[in-house]
Protein backbone atom coordinates (compact mmCIF):
# COMPACT_ATOMS: atom_id res chain seq x y z
CA UNK A 1 0.00 0.00 0.00
CA UNK A 2 2.90 3.04 0.49
CA UNK A 3 4.60 1.67 -2.79
CA UNK A 4 1.11 2.61 -4.59
CA UNK A 5 0.46 5.69 -2.12
CA UNK A 6 3.99 7.04 -3.34
CA UNK A 7 2.96 6.15 -6.83
CA UNK A 8 -0.16 8.15 -6.77
CA UNK A 9 1.63 11.22 -4.84
CA UNK A 10 4.27 11.37 -8.07
CA UNK A 11 2.30 10.17 -11.63
CA UNK A 12 -1.32 11.72 -10.10
CA UNK A 13 -2.70 9.37 -12.67
CA UNK A 14 -1.70 7.34 -15.63
CA UNK A 15 2.16 8.25 -16.88
CA UNK A 16 1.56 7.37 -20.23
CA UNK A 17 1.58 10.53 -22.59
CA UNK A 18 -1.07 12.74 -23.17
CA UNK A 19 -3.23 10.17 -20.81
CA UNK A 20 -5.57 11.94 -18.27
CA UNK A 21 -6.65 8.91 -16.42
CA UNK A 22 -6.64 9.57 -13.04
CA UNK A 23 -4.67 7.74 -10.09
CA UNK A 24 -7.39 5.72 -8.67
CA UNK A 25 -8.42 3.89 -11.73
CA UNK A 26 -5.22 3.25 -12.57
CA UNK A 27 -2.96 0.13 -11.74
CA UNK A 28 0.65 -0.55 -10.86
CA UNK A 29 2.96 -1.55 -13.66
CA UNK A 30 6.54 -3.28 -12.57
CA UNK A 31 8.07 -1.31 -15.12
CA UNK A 32 10.94 -4.34 -14.80
CA UNK A 33 8.44 -6.85 -14.85
CA UNK A 34 8.85 -9.04 -11.69
CA UNK A 35 8.81 -12.06 -13.45
CA UNK A 36 12.73 -10.88 -15.15
CA UNK A 37 13.56 -10.01 -11.53
CA UNK A 38 12.31 -6.50 -11.28
CA UNK A 39 11.80 -5.42 -7.87
CA UNK A 40 8.01 -3.80 -6.35
CA UNK A 41 9.50 -0.35 -5.91
CA UNK A 42 9.00 3.64 -6.80
CA UNK A 43 11.76 3.65 -8.90
CA UNK A 44 9.94 0.04 -10.93
CA UNK A 45 7.02 0.95 -11.04
CA UNK A 46 4.75 3.58 -12.57
CA UNK A 47 0.79 4.08 -12.89
CA UNK A 48 -1.07 3.03 -16.00
CA UNK A 49 -4.83 3.05 -16.95
CA UNK A 50 -5.54 -0.35 -18.12
CA UNK A 51 -5.69 0.19 -21.81
CA UNK A 52 -2.21 1.83 -21.14
CA UNK A 53 -1.02 -1.35 -19.50
CA UNK A 54 -1.80 -3.72 -22.04
CA UNK A 55 -0.42 -1.14 -24.79
CA UNK A 56 3.31 -1.65 -23.00
CA UNK A 57 2.62 -5.30 -23.01
CA UNK A 58 1.59 -5.82 -26.29
CA UNK A 59 3.49 -2.77 -28.44
CA UNK A 60 6.77 -3.76 -26.47
CA UNK A 61 6.85 0.35 -25.01
CA UNK A 62 10.38 1.31 -23.03
CA UNK A 63 9.67 3.07 -19.51
CA UNK A 64 12.82 4.61 -17.97
CA UNK A 65 12.14 6.76 -15.06
CA UNK A 66 14.62 9.74 -14.83
CA UNK A 67 14.47 12.61 -11.70
CA UNK A 68 11.51 10.93 -10.77
CA UNK A 69 9.45 11.25 -14.19
CA UNK A 70 8.78 7.95 -16.01
CA UNK A 71 9.76 8.60 -19.52
CA UNK A 72 8.18 6.30 -22.58
CA UNK A 73 10.06 5.07 -25.18
CA UNK A 74 8.00 4.28 -28.21
CA UNK A 75 8.94 1.22 -30.31
CA UNK A 76 10.94 1.33 -33.77
CA UNK A 77 7.69 0.63 -35.90
CA UNK A 78 5.92 3.69 -34.04
CA UNK A 79 8.41 6.05 -33.94
CA UNK A 80 11.81 4.46 -35.66
CA UNK A 81 13.78 7.50 -33.54
CA UNK A 82 11.99 6.00 -30.45
CA UNK A 83 12.25 10.05 -28.99
CA UNK A 84 11.36 9.82 -25.21
CA UNK A 85 7.52 10.88 -24.31
CA UNK A 86 6.21 11.51 -21.38
CA UNK A 87 2.89 12.79 -19.76
CA UNK A 88 2.37 16.51 -19.38
CA UNK A 89 -1.35 16.33 -18.48
CA UNK A 90 -0.38 15.60 -14.61
CA UNK A 91 2.92 17.53 -14.59
CA UNK A 92 3.07 20.25 -16.99
CA UNK A 93 6.53 21.03 -18.16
Amino acid sequence: PHIRKALTARDQGCAFPGCTIPAPWCEAHHITYWSHGGTTSTENGTLLCSHHHHLIHKEQWHIQVKTGIPWFIPPPHIDPRQKPQRNNYFRPE
